[in-house]
């Protein structure tokens, strides 16, 4: 919304810097975190006197959690929700239809994630929405998503996969592309829920997966760049910079409240949310290979319990000690500190990683 005053440039000069990606990219990350901090209190407050014994656990997960979680609220996503989108409707140029998709995929799935809270906490039970209702649901909203990006976006990137390390390989789906498209969004969502269950595991690695596709957005949507490092150009995609911004000072600030011992869970409110808006990022950018490798920490956690569930089905027998794979590492006696700092390392390592891609093609 601010940006609308930069056409009052000619008039007032120093408004010319909201021109700049980067200026308003900065303005979203202060003002995503200035939010936090100042409504993360309030809300907590609110959310801890509304829930009782707070966030429902569960009797067959790590006993340690029993003692130490208990009480402790949930749906602290709402906070980076709220902190994302004021931040993001002020700083964006809310002309670009990106920026509104993108928005719209994240708020859609952080009601699911709502709701599904929401109805574990009435219960008193970590059982939710019904599995299959929740997973239809995300993929109507993934395939409305990919369809308007399909409109959207050139051809052939609409419905084509960049693949990293080539710079001229496409693979062209076709009308099949949002299928597709519905793996990496719900997928991407999914991963991420599965992560959070220690204090600040999730919220790390998703602010160093925004910070990446950030950087990597810019340089997209940038067509000096994008010709410089021979990507794959999307004009105007280059504005989801902004989002990003936002996305990062949103998750520092609900940081400050989540790091160990958290004062709020973030709860499928937050996770289904973070999960969709970079999944739906990766599309627009055509580096949803890329996100794999950024996002590595959520794939490896989403692959244990793909892998403990059909181990168990199959032969009867656990690969890990407890799915997912930070639960595992509690029971051999890590402490959650040590568990949440490692992981951090290594989603550090896979950004690293993934962002040298752009160099080598």
């Amino acid at each position: 919304m601010l940006y609308f005053l930069s056409l009052l440039s000619d008039q007032f000069h120093a408004l010319n810097i909201i021109r700049y990606i980067t200026a308003r990219s900065g303005g979203a990350v202060l003002t995503a975190l200035l939010i936090s901090f100042a409504c993360g209190p309030r809300l907590i407050a609110w959310l801890r006197s509304t829930q009782g014994d707070g966030q429902p656990i569960r009797d067959d997960g790590p006993q340690t959690h029993l003692l130490r979680k208990k009480g402790t609220p949930t749906m602290g996503g709402l906070l980076i929700l709220l902190a994302l989108s004021v931040s993001t409707l002020l700083w964006a140029d809310l002309a670009n239809p990106y920026v509104w998709i993108v928005l719209a995929v994240t708020v859609s799935f952080g009601l699911i994630g709502f709701l599904d809270d929401y109805r574990k906490l009435t219960q008193r039970s970590h059982y939710g929405l019904p599995g299959r209702l929740k997973l239809v649901i995300e993929i109507l909203l993934a395939v409305a998503a990919c369809i308007a990006l399909a409109f959207l976006m050139p051809q052939p990137l609409a419905n084509s996969l960049a693949v990293p390390f080539f710079k001229n390989a496409l693979f062209n789906f076709g009308w099949f592309f949002p299928i597709f498209g519905l793996f990496v969004i719900a997928g991407a969502s999914n991963a991420v829920n599965l992560t959070d269950g220690l204090d600040g595991l999730a919220i790390g690695p998703a602010m160093i997966a925004a910070a990446s596709f950030a950087f990597i957005t810019y340089l997209v949507g940038n067509a000096v760049y994008a010709n410089y490092l021979q990507l794959h150009h999307v004009a105007r995609a280059d504005e989801l910079m902004v989002f990003c911004g936002a996305m990062v000072g949103a998750s520092l600030g609900f940081l400050w409240f989540n790091a160990p011992p958290a004062s709020v869970f973030m709860g499928d409110t937050g996770s289904l949310a973070i999960g969709a808006a970079l999944g739906t990022i990766s599309i627009i950018d055509k580096h949803e290979l890329v996100l794999a490798i950024i996002g590595g920490l959520f794939v490896l956690e989403a692959i244990s319990v793909i892998v403990q569930v059909g181990s168990f089905k199959m032969t009867g027998r656990r690969v890990f000690r407890m799915a997912p794979l930070h639960h595992h590492f509690e029971q051999l006696g890590w402490e959650e500190s040590k568990i949440v700092i490692r992981f951090w390392i290594i989603a550090l390592i896979l950004a690293i990683a993934g962002l040298a891609t752009l160099k080598l093609r």
